[in-house]
């Protein structure tokens, strides 16, 4: 087994006994990275070179035995929406290509700071909009357990690089499923933190009252620990919620699961659910209750309009927040000038790819005059009657445990045709983000060899609970230890 096949805290283990240096890790990590990277296309842009400088650097500390950072001499890799200072940052688009950054995302800054070996920048969606990492302006990358199927998205490259071990950790967003979503198709754990508790600045939006920075790693006790790294208050974001500005998610996972009560939606197991994958989903519940936890059903009927509802809102956003790439203020500019109204459309022409037009379009249109009401605002009301229906429910239950998505990885170019297919992907996921609550994806199950992922969600702030529930799932399975690149073999209970 290879290093960058390891866990985060195992890795920190090895460096608190010296039996492994960071320049180690990175090494296997790059050796992984040349080995497979250009079948993968996991990655826009590779920094090995000032990674391992840093990485002897911690190799020093650790010889030294000087006091180490909590991600000191740790791999990550970054989506290419998280910006970091001096690092081109397009989003996967043409019209951010050779854009620089002046300033760094707090989440990243905050990784840097406790000692995170920055690699790379992670292929994804064009602008976060997709589900499958095939509208990235740049490549198309693959599933690592299978080259036709998809990774996911719009994180993809992310979900794909920490499963072949091209990472040990990376960050993604999440707008309506985005870290969950690849994380449950490239079988690694990936969460999506409740709205607010992750500072978004830094973070190229998509729709702003959505997105939410968020760890993808192998198992739920690196996501704790990532998520301690970099969530708490940060005045540059005016969406940053106040509160302990460290909470050290560790501290729960080793609680028993006697006691806590979890819901099982019965709207989340109906008919647009593949069987195979409802199969393996009930067997992971009933993992869970032969822990202790009590299985109960409820109702989240609202959640048959999160799906419009959460395209509209979204897109309405979007709309409004890339006007500014126009190729004056932002963008980059199209070659033919000719006059103002001319230039514009060129510019947006060649720079915006199909999926990003598709949603400015459809925000443009639910924003304008005649009807606001009847979309735009109409969404709004049926996303404030999702929380609180959401609510009402944690009222009664820990957790609620649902599928990730409705089927397993789908095969490249499948969905590209059909944009409403391609949507259905995050059928599951996207309540969640309307709600601005916390989720994470776990894997529990293959299907013909393509990972299966298990949502489980929380109430606002209730990231304990949830990553005390999947690292407790994690104890006794091995769906989580799985590799497809040669690396450790999982797959049972």
């Amino acid at each position: 087994m290879e290093l960058c096949d390891l866990t985060l805290h195992e890795i920190k283990e090895l460096f608190a006994e010296k039996e492994v240096l960071p320049s180690m890790v990175l090494a296997s990590v790059a050796k992984r990275i040349q080995a497979q990277e250009e079948s993968l296309g996991a990655y826009l842009a590779l920094d090995l070179e000032a990674a391992f400088a840093a990485a002897r650097a911690a190799d020093h500390r650790i010889q030294a035995g000087k006091p180490l950072g909590e991600m000191d001499g740790i791999p990550f890799a970054l989506k290419d929406n998280l910006c970091q200072t001096g690092k081109e940052t397009t989003c996967a688009s043409r019209i951010l290509q050779g854009f620089v950054p002046p300033y760094t995302a707090t989440a990243v800054q905050k990784l840097l700071d406790q000692g995170a070996l920055i690699i790379g920048r992670t292929n994804m969606d064009e602008f976060a909009m997709g589900a499958s990492t095939e509208h990235s302006a740049e490549k198309k990358t693959k599933n690592p357990w299978d080259p036709q199927r998809v990774p996911g998205g719009s994180s993809g490259g992310s979900a794909a690089a920490v499963a072949a071990g091209e990472t040990i950790v990376a960050l993604g967003s999440d707008t309506d499923g985005s870290i969950r979503q690849p994380a449950a198709f490239c079988g690694v754990t990936g969460l999506k933190p409740t709205y607010g508790l992750v500072s978004r600045y830094g973070l190229v939006s998509f729709a702003s009252s959505f997105d939410q920075i968020g760890p993808i790693a192998k198992d739920a006790e690196d996501c704790a620990l990532v998520l301690k790294a970099i969530a708490g208050f940060d005045p540059l974001d005016s969406t940053s919620l106040r509160g302990e500005q460290q909470v050290d998610y560790t501290k729960g996972l080793e609680q028993s699961l006697h006691g806590r009560t979890i819901g099982l939606p019965r709207e989340y197991f109906g008919e647009d659910l593949d069987a195979e994958v409802r199969r393996i989903i009930m067997g992971a519940v009933e993992q869970l209750a032969e822990l202790g936890a009590r299985i109960v059903e409820l109702s989240l009927k609202l959640s048959e309009y999160a799906l419009p509802a959460s395209y509209l809102i979204s897109s309405a956003e979007a709309s409004s927040s890339l006007a500014r790439y126009d190729g004056i203020r932002y963008g980059r500019a199209a070659a033919d000038r000719g006059d103002l109204a001319t230039f514009y459309t060129q510019t947006r022409t060649e720079g915006f790819g199909p999926e990003v037009k598709r949603r400015i379009i459809l925000g443009a249109y639910a924003l304008s005059a005649g009807h606001y009401e009847k979309y735009y605002q109409k969404a709004q009301q049926i996303r404030t009657l999702i929380g609180q229906e959401f609510e009402e429910a944690f009222r009664c239950v820990d957790a609620i445990v649902t599928p990730t998505a409705p089927t397993p990885p789908f095969k490249l170019g499948d969905r590209l045709a059909d944009p409403l297919a391609l949507y259905l992907s995050n059928l599951y996921t996207v309540p969640v983000n309307l709600a601005g609550l916390p989720a994470l994806s776990v894997p529990c199950g293959f299907v013909q060899g393509a990972p299966v992922g298990m949502q489980i969600i929380g109430g606002p702030f209730a990231e304990a609970t949830i990553l005390n529930i999947a690292h407790q799932y994690q104890k006794v399975t091995t769906y989580h230890q799985a590799r497809p690149c040669g690396g450790r073999k999982g797959g049972s209970r």
